[in-house]
């Protein structure tokens, strides 16, 4: 099975399903003791849009709130 084959079979899995996927991939080839906080972080921002714990910006309102 490609790599292609199985980025089409894990797009298809639910929400919550890919988030841990990606995680697990993630620390396999990043030991878990050297993931960066930076990381740590992103993964959770992540994980509460997916989720909708929180709702992003729009390009607009992201605009407004750099000027």
């Amino acid at each position: 099975m490609s790599a292609a084959d199985v980025s089409r079979i894990a797009l298809e899995l639910p929400a919550e399903e890919r988030l841990d996927l990606a995680r697990r991939l993630v620390e396999s080839v990043v030991a878990p003791d050297s993931v960066s906080e930076a990381l740590q972080e992103g993964v959770r921002r992540i994980e509460e849009l997916a989720t909708g714990k929180v709702k992003g910006l729009s390009e607009e309102e992201y605009r407004k709130a750099i000027e």
